[in-house]
C-alpha cells in the first residue's frame, strides 16, 4: 500500500541531503569566513539581494504525496552570486524521484533579480527574471495558473514529453518593520510554445525569535532562528484570471544559522483545497561563500 511518504522518497532524500552536507565540508576549508543570514521563505522572494561577490549554495527539496499517485521529491541545487549591488544571478539544476516510476534530472533554470532603488525604503521594489528549460519538474519553487495535484500524477515517462520553455516575470516588493519582513510576489509566467500567460502569488512574513544576539557564542541561541509563514498560490491566466480552478498553499517556516554559515530551513505546507496536494513538506540547506572568486586569484598567485 502507498502511504503519504514512501520509504523510497524517503531513501532518496536522506543521499540528497547527505550529497549537499558533503559538499558543504568540501568548501568549507576554502572560506576564511562564511556566513549566511536568510528569511524562512521556500516560494516567496525578499527584497534581500547576494552581497556582491558572494556564493550561496543551495538544496531546495519538497516532498509529497499527490492525490491518486506516487510520492515524489522533487530537488533542486542553486548557486547564487552576486554580481553587483544591484543584480544577483543564479542558476537552477532540477530533477526529481517519483516512487514506483523513475529518477530523472528535469531542467535547468536561469534567474536574475534586479534592485533598481538603493538604500533602503518603506517598500523595496525587485525585478525578477527567469528562463527556464524543464520537463516533469516537481521541485514546485512557484505555483501559477492552474498548476494542482493532477499535474503532479502524470507518470514520468509522459511528462518528460512535454518540454517547458518558459520566461517567468516576478515583481518583489519587501519591507522591514520593527524586525519583521514582510515580502510580497506577484507572479506572470509565459509558455514560449504560445500558451496564455499565467499568474500566481507569494506572500511571506517572519521574524527572528530574538533580536539581540547572546553575549557567548552558542549554536541553538533564539537569535540564530527565524520563523515565519507563508501562503502561495495560482491566479489563473490571461484567459481567466481569478482563483477558480487554482491551487492554493499556506504553512508556517522556520530556519537555523549555524555559526559556519550553512542555514537549514523547514516548512509543512497544508492545501487549502481539493485542487491542491494535501501537504508538501519543504526543506532546505544553504551556505554562502564570502568574496568566491577571491580564493581563485589567491592560490592563482602561489
Amino acid at each position: 500500500m502507498k502511504t503519504w511518504m514512501n520509504s523510497y522518497v524517503v531513501r532518496r532524500l536522506v543521499r540528497a541531503v547527505y550529497a549537499v552536507l558533503l559538499l558543504m565540508g568540501a568548501v568549507l576549508p576554502s572560506c576564511l569566513k562564511c556566513h549566511a543570514q536568510e528569511y524562512p521563505y521556500f516560494v516567496t522572494y525578499s527584497q534581500e539581494m547576494e552581497e556582491p561577490g558572494n556564493l550561496d549554495i543551495e538544496s531546495f527539496d519538497v516532498a509529497g504525496s499527490p492525490k491518486g499517485g506516487n510520492s515524489f521529491l522533487g530537488s533542486d541545487v542553486e548557486f547564487e552570486y552576486g554580481a553587483t549591488g544591484w543584480w544577483t544571478t543564479e542558476f537552477y539544476l532540477d530533477g526529481q524521484a517519483t516512487a514506483n516510476e523513475s529518477t530523472i534530472f528535469t531542467g535547468f533554470r536561469w534567474e536574475n533579480r534586479f534592485r533598481p532603488l538603493p538604500g533602503e525604503h518603506w517598500i523595496n521594489p525587485v525585478l525578477y527574471v527567469e528562463f527556464e528549460d524543464t520537463s516533469a519538474d516537481k521541485t514546485l519553487r512557484e505555483v501559477v495558473g492552474h498548476d494542482g495535484n493532477d499535474d503532479l500524477i502524470v507518470p514520468n515517462w509522459l511528462a518528460r514529453q512535454d518540454k517547458e520553455r518558459e520566461i517567468e516575470l516576478k515583481l518583489i516588493l519587501g519591507s522591514n518593520v520593527h524586525g519583521w519582513n514582510i515580502s510580497e510576489n506577484f507572479i506572470a509566467e509565459k509558455n514560449l510554445a504560445g500558451d496564455p500567460w499565467e499568474f500566481g502569488y507569494a506572500v511571506g512574513v517572519s521574524h527572528p525569535l530574538k533580536m539581540a544576539a547572546s553575549a557567548h557564542e552558542c549554536v541553538f541561541c533564539l537569535e540564530k532562528f527565524q520563523a515565519g509563514a507563508e501562503m502561495y498560490g495560482g491566479l489563473g491566466d490571461a484567459d481567466g484570471f481569478g482563483l477558480h480552478l487554482t491551487s492554493q498553499y499556506l504553512g508556517p517556516t522556520v530556519n537555523w544559522t549555524a555559526s559556519n554559515g550553512m542555514t537549514v530551513g523547514f516548512s509543512p505546507q497544508f492545501g487549502l483545497n481539493g485542487y491542491s496536494v494535501p501537504v508538501l513538506y519543504r526543506f532546505s540547506v544553504s551556505y554562502e561563500i564570502q568574496q568566491f572568486l577571491s580564493h581563485f586569484h589567491r592560490g592563482g598567485g602561489q
